[in-house]
């Protein structure tokens, strides 16, 4: 049995995914429960203004991902891949234990934004390397051909993990009453994470190396020095991500709270309406990353930039003046559909613009970078807008980001033929793989 046929694509697709579910869950369970604890951590007095801290404290998260995608990112190409994720998998469970025991500002003062805040930080280092590593391991442990369909997993794990978290937020309102809820109930889905995350670790020590890793050893790897001999590709991966980050982070962890406050609608509805929505979002991913094998990933990207640029204002006006469940989830549904035009396939168009040996490090740093500068703050931003009385400017801010990507998507080259493997380059007929499409892209 060769090393190849010896690693189960199915086994890698469903261990490298499933931490990164917890992982998610426990990232984006901090933005789903802020309305219940916001009060918590801060003076009392205007809930807009506690949010706006609590929203603040969650973008600050954003900013330790670079570090995160670098020093895991590294780890992740001298060490390998299987040594990133169980790392990353272990900062994320301790970050949510910090949560679920940090004191409340009526008990110590600003001391307890003060855990909340380290806790953030840790959950931002931790994710800033889990991306790439996650991202990294799916796209090498895929069956050629079919990176696109296996890749996507990484953001069916990632809604998972937010429909767990908004799962158990429903349970949680129906089961509690508001004021059990705001006192001590949100800590509730903070233990959940700690201890899954937790059992997430050892499941992920039996997973096995990549063949594309092994097959480069005695190679230089993770450095900036390797890294920076790609700047183009560092660069693309910034101006690729920006547009789908912020589309992505405003019709995911936004539009619940966006549903309460702008909208109207009880935090209830507003939650159950998120939850139907990304259900059918999570059933598109894998869809979507088969097509990008078939087609390429371009056509999906451009899609994306196309309809995220002229769909988000008329979607978000018409989502702020919504009065009813069903137009509420058409309207989520239909800007989610878009989305699924980067999310399906972002990951292993990173993954296969760099070589091996700088691989893990450059979809890393790069995407850490793109995300603190604009997926971190999307929901600060809006809620700024929304302080300042001009709510409506942040929509023209979703797809202002969606043109600049949508330049790069027009003028980037085509990925989906790339060779990973020694096999795959052997197997490759002349003018494809790599060399190939910058050949073709050039031409």
């Amino acid at each position: 049995m060769t090393a190849s046929t010896s690693r189960s694509p199915w086994k890698a697709l469903v261990g490298g995914s499933i931490g990164n579910l917890v992982e998610w869950y426990d990232w984006f369970i901090y933005s789903s429960f802020a309305v219940y604890f916001a009060s918590a951590f801060f003076p009392k007095g205007n809930d807009t203004a506690q949010l706006l801290n609590t929203m603040g404290i969650f973008a600050v998260g954003f900013f330790m991902r670079p570090v995160g995608g670098w020093l895991l990112g590294r780890l992740g190409d001298r060490k390998g891949r299987k040594a990133a994720l169980t790392t990353t998998v272990t900062l994320m469970s301790v970050s949510a234990l910090l949560i679920a025991v940090a004191p409340t500002y009526d008990q110590v003062g600003y001391f307890g934004a003060l855990v909340l805040l380290v806790a953030r930080l840790l959950q931002g280092l931790s994710v800033g390397g889990e991306y790439a590593a996650s991202a990294t391991y799916l796209t090498e442990a895929s069956a050629p051909g079919k990176r696109g369909f296996s890749s996507s997993f990484q953001y069916v794990s990632m809604t998972m993990g937010q429909l767990c978290g908004l799962g158990l937020q429903i349970i949680l309102q129906h089961t509690m009453s508001s004021d059990t809820l705001h006192s001590w109930g949100w800590r509730i889905p903070f233990v959940v994470g700690a201890v899954g995350a937790a059992v997430i670790f050892y499941l992920r020590r039996n997973l096995l190396e990549t063949e594309a890793y092994e097959e480069e050893a005695g190679v230089e790897r993770g450095t900036l020095r390797g890294l920076l001999a790609h700047k183009r590709e560092f660069a693309l991966v910034i101006a690729l991500t920006m547009g789908g980050t912020v589309a992505y982070y405003t019709y995911t962890t936004y539009l619940t709270k966006y549903l309460s406050n702008t909208a109207g609608m009880s935090k209830n509805d507003a939650a159950l309406v998120s939850f139907c929505a990304l259900t059918i979002f999570m059933l598109l991913q894998p869809l979507a990353g088969a097509l990008s094998d078939r087609i390429g990933r371009r056509p999906l990207l451009i899609t994306f930039g196309i309809g995220s640029m002229l769909g988000t204002v008329p979607i978000m006006t018409a989502l702020g003046n919504v009065s009813g469940f069903v137009p509420a989830l058409l309207l989520m549904t239909g800007g989610l559909v878009i989305v699924t035009g980067y999310t399906s396939i972002n990951a292993v168009v990173k993954a296969e613009l760099f070589p091996t040996h700088v691989r893990a490090l450059g979809v890393a740093l790069p995407y850490a970078i793109a995300n603190a500068l604009f997926g971190g703050t999307a929901e600060y931003v809006a809620l700024w807008f929304k302080k300042g009385g001009i709510e409506s400017g942040f929509y023209w801010y979703v797809s202002a980001c969606a043109a600049v990507s949508l330049v790069v998507y027009l003028t980037m080259r085509e990925t989906r033929h790339t060779a990973l493997t020694g096999a795959e380059k052997d197997a490759a007929p002349a003018g494809t793989g790599e060399a190939g499409e910058r050949l073709t892209a050039r031409a």
